[in-house]
């Protein structure tokens, strides 16, 4: 009864110091920082995205996020932390600079910095929350989306999305895909050795090499919206450039008071236009 005793004793010490050692080992993860991975992350500190592929940063970007600060809630203007996947890509094979008014393009191409103008351009990956603190994300239209305010990136401006320049986006759009996580942080970028880009010689003519999209089914998106530009918009668009090619021939050969009236006029016009929002900015 003794050596059971005994043994049994023994064996109640090695149990407690085996769960003291979980317990410690825990509290060590806990207190080690460790930056959040995933097909892409956007860093509020840095002001930047970056992409990942298998560990490694392969591309970063200047960006922009939310003046109004850090949050989910509705009616905030605020860009929600945490993970989200991409759920939609809209507006692929348009022009760089398209502008997309309710998500479909106006026939209106714009350059940057376009005075007056503060519009969703280019491209847009709309976000799903995958977190309970951010699961208002795509109800509240959280994307990632082209601006023509590339002056203002590198510092928060937006309305709660998270902004990229026209080209940049183009290119993150061609890159990842349905699916593939996004994960916004408060901390710098994970560090990741940067690879050289992709040689456009590889580039097939349906965009670059992209990011594997996570195969289990309650990642599968519910909705993918790819608007492709029809013959009437096309044909809209190239009638703007042309009548905007004239008017600068025309303005070109009229006098110089002439010319400045005719400025004058368009200065008034563009700001009439940007004053008929009706829907709110991103």
């Amino acid at each position: 009864m003794l050596l059971f005793s005994q043994s049994s004793s023994k064996s109640y010490s090695c149990l407690i110091k085996a769960a003291g050692a979980l317990l410690l080992a825990g509290i060590l993860s806990q207190c080690t920082s460790v930056p959040p991975k995933g097909d892409v992350v956007v860093s509020v500190k840095d002001q930047k995205l970056g992409i990942y592929d298998h560990g490694k940063l392969t591309k970063q970007y200047v960006i922009s996020t939310s003046k109004f600060g850090l949050g989910d809630q509705q009616g905030s203007n605020r860009t929600p932390l945490g993970e989200h996947e991409i759920i939609a890509k809209i507006g692929k094979g348009l022009p760089a600079g398209a502008v997309l008014k309710s998500r479909r393009w106006n026939g209106e191409v714009l350059k940057p910095n376009a005075p007056g103008r503060d519009p969703i351009v280019s491209r847009i990956l709309w976000l799903r929350g995958m977190e309970e603190t951010n699961r208002n994300a795509f109800n509240r239209y959280i994307y990632i989306h082209g601006t023509t305010e590339e002056n203002r990136l590198g510092k928060p401006a937006s309305y709660g999305c998270v902004r990229m320049g026209m080209k940049d986006v183009v290119d993150l759009f061609d890159t990842v895909n349905v699916g593939a996580k996004v994960v916004i942080t408060k901390g710098s970028l994970p560090p990741g050795e940067k690879e050289k880009p992709v040689s456009s010689e590889l580039i097939a003519d349906d965009g670059s090499p992209s990011l594997n999209a996570p195969s289990t089914t309650s990642s599968q998106p519910l909705e993918v919206g790819r608007v492709m530009a029809s013959d009437a918009e096309k044909k809209r668009a190239e009638e703007n450039e042309a009548r905007s090619k004239a008017k600068t021939e025309t303005d070109s050969t009229k006098p110089a008071s002439k010319a400045k009236s005719s400025k004058s006029k368009a200065d008034t016009k563009v700001a009439g236009r940007s004053s008929h929002k009706t829907k709110a900015k991103a």
